[in-house]
This record gives C-alpha cells, structure tokens and sequence, in this order.
C-alpha cells in the first residue's frame, strides 16, 4: 500500500510544464516560419504573376522586332517600340548594342529563364512564328534599384525586399559615429537616398504604386541579336498594406495565444503545488500528516548523507484524548493537538521530522547515537508535554522502532536504497500498543518479540479451523470437591489443543487470540458439545456424574437465542440438563445488562444451573449480583494469593460467601493450593473447591479413574 500511494504521489508531482513550455515554443516557432514561408510564398506569388506578363510584354516586343527585322524594316519598328513605354536595347552576340532607347541600367549579373512558361499571344498567330522563345529567355536585375531577387531563373521578392523601401537608417554607420553631428549626417543621408531610390522605385505617386525593375532578354535574328527591354513589377501599396495587415494580425494572434498558454501552464503549476501541499498538510495543527512523514521520510533516509546515522521512529500518543475533547470540546481538543505538535517540534533539530498521523498520534523520525540515551529522550519530552496545560496532567505514550545502520560483509557503511518507513512506523505502534493497556506515560522499544508474537497469531488463526474439524482440540477436567467431606461434587471442562506441529499447547496461548478474533464463540459449541457426550456416556455406563461447568464466551450474548442454541445442542446427544452448568466470566455482566438476564433466566426454565466465574475480579460484582438469577458463585483465585492473604482477606472471602448464602447461591473457591486455606474455606461453609490441592486439570481417561473411585 506504501509503494502504491508513493507512486500516485510522485504522479501527481510530477511536473510536465518544462516539456509542455518546450512543445509549445516549438509549436509556435514552427506556426512562425510557417507564417514567415505563408508571406514570402504570397509575394513571390505577386511577383511571379505580375513577372509573367511582363514576361509577354517583352517577347511580344522582341516578337515586333525580330518581324521587322526578317522584312528588313527594322528602323520603322523603333518608334513602335518606344510606345510601348520600355527602355530597351539591341545588342548582337558580342555586346555591342546596335540601338539602345532609354537608361541602360541593366544589371551585369544575367540569369537564366528556366520555367517551361509559354505565353501565346494572339497577335502571334498574325506573325506567322512558331518558334517557342521560353528557353531562350535570360533575366538581369537593375543596377540602379536592385530590389528582386532570381532564383532558378524567376524573378521573386520576399519581406525583406518591400521593407528595404521604409526608410532603413544604417545601424551600422550609425554604431560607428561618434558625435551627434555625424549621427544627424548620417541620418539626412539615408532619408535623401532613401527617397531617391523610392521615387526612382515608385513613380510619382509612391502612396499608391510600388515599380520594381528588372530586365528581360530575348534572343531575336535567329539568335544572333539580343532583344533586352526593361520590365517594371507594379503593385499596389494598398495590397501591400493588407499584406502587412494580414501578417501582423496573425503574429498579434500567435502572441496572444502563447501568452494564455504560458499563463496556462504557470496556472497549472501553482495548482499542482498547491494540491501537492494540501495532500501533504496536517488540517488539524497545519503542519505535516502521515503522507508528507512516509513519502519525504523515505527520501530523506535513501540519500548518501543519512546513511551513517542511526535513526529511531517513534509513535507517540496522546492517552486519553478523547476523554479530554469529552470534558471541553472538540475545537479545545485540537487547539491542544496542535499546541502538542509545536511544543515537539521545537525540541527537534533540521534532520529530523514530525508528522500528526492521527486524531491523537504524532510520527516522529529521530537521530541517535544510543538507544538508552533516545529512551531518555523521549522521557524528558514527554514529562514536558504532559504539563504543556497548568490546569491539567496528560499521559503520552511512546513506542519506538529503531533503523539501524546497515553494512556490508566488510563493515562499510550502505545506503538505505529499500527502507520501508511505513513498515517501521507499524513496529512503532506495535511497542506503543503493549503499553495501551495501561494509562501512565512510557516508553516502548520494539523488539522481535513482537515479530515472534504475531507470526504465533497468525499461525494460531491460519490453523484454528482444520484444528477444529480434525478435532484437535482436547477437553480437559478439574474436579471440584466438598471440602468438608473430600467428595467429588462437580467439575470444570477446559479446553486443551494438541497439534503434530506444535505440539501440547495450553489455553493462554491460543484462547485470547479466538476471543478477538471470534473463533471462541465455536470453540463454545465444540466444548459444550463435547462435555454432553461425554456425560452421556458416563451416564450409559452407570457412572455416578456430577455437574461439569462448561465456559460461555461473552461474545456469545449478542445472540438472543443463545439459551436454545445450548439446550439444542445438548437434547441433540441426549443428555440431562442438571448435568450441565454454563459458567460466564464476570465481564460478561458489563456487556447488555437485559440480554444476560433474559439469557440466564431461559437458561434456568430448561433446568440448567449458571454460575459467575472470576467474582471479585472487577468492579460491579455486587451490583451483578444484585440483578443475575445465578446459581453458582465460583470465588476468584487472586483471593488467595499476594495481598488477598491475612486478616483483611478472610475477612472478605467469608463475607462473599455468606452473602452468596443469603442469595441462595453455592459456592466454589478456585485456586486453592494449600490445606490451610481448605480448612479455613471448610469452616465458612464453602460448597466446593478446585485447585491444585485437590487435582490439576486432566485429560478424560483421568478424570474417569476419579469417578470410578467414587
């Protein structure tokens, strides 16, 4: 379950934001060239359609040209080109330019036009040339606004070519200049050029028209002259605007969109800390709880730096809590937790921890060099915690479970790479649980004792069943006998356990654990059942049977039909009532007052006899026997033991037993060891005695020989 809770933890903790701010930069870079490669493909786009019919212009003029010049009229065909409104010029193969109109400003730089682009003008047709042109078709730039660029031989312009015409200041010579004059200078030059090339660039109206020139070569006379006219790009600035427009609109969207995801994210990473700290935190005193103490615990002690020291969990318990929040209140009883919890933590140094893992226990991870010296420790803690109020005394008990330093075959130091904290932390209770019992203030070490003692639980509850139905389980007798005329007057059925594995083992090993884990309520039936057979068949065999008691669990009065329950069994093998005494512990009259009586009186209708067992034991003997029809009053053992001997003891056994008479009771004393005690029990009139002066418990066979003796 520890593993299991560890890795939801570290699920939840697990902090995926880096990765995510990386995809999503890397989403957004990507969106961004792509945006970036969008606008440059819409203006090479632009471009490239405007180019192609600038491409037909100029082959329709080198067309006129090369006609003119099969007809010989190539001087009347000069004029006509002029209209056009294209500077060109005819150069032949070696350079020389035959006739030129306009500014030469093409460029040297010439490109070759490689599309398959075949422009068909109608007026071709008329010409009577059928000659495709397109592979002989060359590009040069304009050397005076070189704005464009070629590739492959097309004529393309991207972003940075339009923003070339917005004025750019040389950052460059501005970095170099040292004065402010020279910066102003440098500043007025750029405008002045700047706006020479624009107007060269756009026309008179630049508000409305960007013309970006370039050249167009044609190869005419059959190759050997070059028709080269000068072509213009025109586009609106308005479509250039919206362009603009559309891009800044998109990085704007972008902006913001990465803007949200990163507050997102942030988002996201506060809250998961903010879960993480709340799953961690203690709500009662606002500090650390049993998940922050398991899982911070465990990282702490697997690192490098810990591995030299010796440390100590400690479960410590705040006794008697409740009664505390039953005096005053709850809200009172959680301020004084969580004044509890600041009082421990201040005795704490930083390499140790504190957690409040339940409504009045506290985890605590200490440092020691040596067990003795933690033991005192904690004592001294405890002796403050227990006057942390004035106006009361508290108890706390402590159980400790150590985790030693581990070391290899040759006595280095390891680290602790598997240590379990919560299986520590369960050792810790298990120490603090054998001091439960009580409510003074201790301290209790775990040992392997405690290992030793539950494996024995669970090897006693994985058996009891088999042992059960194999009859494994032995019925034992103790006789009681008269003790003014040594006569056999009844007996007591106990139960013992005889096993191929484990061999004889008594009752004390084994009937606490049936009572918790409410198996005894069966081994009352098998017991019950086991007694009336048997005196069936002393019966049948002319034996002279004296009642035998037989335990009734007080588990078993939750049942209202626990009285037919018995007189079923017992009718089943056939066996007279009068024989059978159903004998309950005195702790059984703590439990429904009403039920027991109702039971006991079912129980006496159908004619069998109820004794208390264990009476002076606790604290209501007399008030039991005020309210409980009984017929037998068996006196505790510790009566004649210790402190019970003497003066003040008779006293008391012979007041118990003439009350017993008053209320027409018999009486039996258990426990008796020595004649003296017989003779004193003779003399006040005690029914019955069973002890050890008399006999032991024994096994059946025995128990016959008695009889037969009888």
């Amino acid at each position: 379950m520890a593993k299991k809770n560890t890795k939801k933890i570290r699920k939840i903790k697990k902090n995926h934001s880096w990765i995510s701010i990386i995809i999503l930069i890397l989403i957004h870079s990507t969106i961004g060239i792509i945006l970036v490669a969008f606008a440059s493909a819409m203006m090479t786009f632009f471009v490239q359609n405007k180019a192609n019919s600038e491409y037909d212009s100029v082959r329709y003029l080198a067309l006129l040209y090369d006609k003119s010049v099969k007809e010989g009229k190539q001087e009347e065909v000069y004029s006509q080109l002029a209209k056009s409104g294209h500077d060109y010029l005819i150069r032949d193969n070696a350079g020389n330019i035959i006739y030129k109109y306009g500014n030469d400003t093409i460029g040297k730089n010439r490109y070759k036009l490689v599309s398959d682009l075949i422009i068909i003008n109608d007026d071709e047709q008329d010409m009577n040339i059928d000659v495709d042109y397109s592979n002989d078709m060359y590009l040069y730039a304009d050397s005076e606004n070189n704005y464009l660029e070629f590739e492959d031989g097309n004529v393309e312009a991207n972003m940075k070519t339009i923003l070339k015409l917005l004025y750019p200041i040389q950052r460059k010579d501005m970095k170099n200049a040292v004065s402010d004059a020279e910066r102003e200078k440098i500043i007025r030059d750029n405008l002045r050029e700047n706006d020479k090339a624009i107007k060269g660039i756009m026309g008179d109206d630049r508000r409305y028209t960007v013309h970006l020139p370039f050249w167009v070569a044609v190869s005419v006379n059959e190759g050997k002259e070059e028709f080269i006219a000068k072509a213009y790009i025109n586009f609106a600035m308005q479509d250039l605007t919206y362009l603009l427009v559309f891009i800044v609109i998109m990085f704007v969207l972008i902006v913001i969109v990465f803007i949200t995801m990163i507050i997102n994210i942030v988002s996201n990473i506060v809250n998961q800390r903010k879960v993480v700290k709340l799953l961690f935190t203690d709500m009662v005193t606002d500090g650390h709880n049993k998940t922050w103490f398991i899982y911070r615990g465990e990282q702490y002690l697997r690192k490098h730096s810990t591995a030299k020291y010796n440390y100590a969990v400690v479960n410590l318990v705040f006794v008697k809590y409740r009664n505390y929040c039953m005096c005053h209140s709850i809200e009172q009883g959680q301020k004084l937790l969580k004044k509890v919890y600041n009082m421990i933590g201040k005795q704490l140094d930083k390499k140790e921890m504190l957690a409040h893992i339940a409504d009045s226990n506290y985890a605590l991870l200490l440092k020691y060099d040596d067990i003795d010296m933690l033991k005192m420790r904690l004592q001294s803690m405890i002796l403050q915690l227990e006057k942390i109020e004035q106006e009361h005394t508290f108890s706390f008990q402590a159980g400790v479970a150590s985790i030693d330093v581990m070391k290899n075959e040759n006595g280095k130091v390891l680290r602790m790479k598997n240590v379990d904290l919560e299986a520590v932390l369960n050792n810790a209770c298990t120490a603090g649980e054998s001091l439960a019992t009580g409510y003074e203030s201790g301290v209790a070490l775990f040992d392997n004792k405690f290992v030793e003692d539950q494996r024995w639980v669970d090897k006693v509850t994985e058996r009891q069943r088999y042992a059960l139905e194999h009859e494994e389980f032995i019925v034992y007798y103790q006789p009681k006998y008269d003790p003014g005329t040594d006569k056999l007057r009844g007996a007591e059925a106990l139960i013992r356990w005889q096993n191929d594995d484990m061999g004889f083992v008594p009752p004390g090993r084994f009937i606490p654990i049936f009572e918790k884990n409410g198996f005894i309520t069966e081994i009352d039936h098998y017991m019950l059942e086991n007694v009336a057979k048997d005196q069936k068949a002393w019966l049948d065999r002319g034996f002279k049977c004296v009642p035998v008691s037989v335990n009734i669990s007080r588990a078993h009065f939750i049942e209202t039909d626990l009285a037919d329950q018995i007189r079923d069994i017992v009718d089943r093998v056939g066996t007279p009532h009068e024989y059978i005494e159903l004998e309950l512990t005195e702790s059984a009259f703590f439990d429904d007052k009403k039920a027991i009586i109702n039971t006991i009186k079912k129980l006496k209708e159908y004619g069998f006899a109820v004794s208390m067992d264990d009476f002076g034991s606790g604290y209501s003997s007399l008030n039991s026997l005020k309210d409980m029809p009984l017929d037998v009053l068996k006196l505790d053992a510790e009566f004649f033991r210790g402190e019970a001997e003497g003066d003040r003891g008779e006293i008391v056994i012979s007041e118990a037993i003439k009350l017993a008479k008053s209320l027409n009771m018999r009486t039996v004393a258990e426990g008796v060891e020595v004649k003296e005690q017989v003779d004193f029990l003779a003399k006040q009139g005690c029914d019955m005695i069973q002890g050890y002066y008399y006999a032991k418990p024994m096994p059946k066979e025995d128990y016959v020989q008695r009889m037969m003796k009888e």
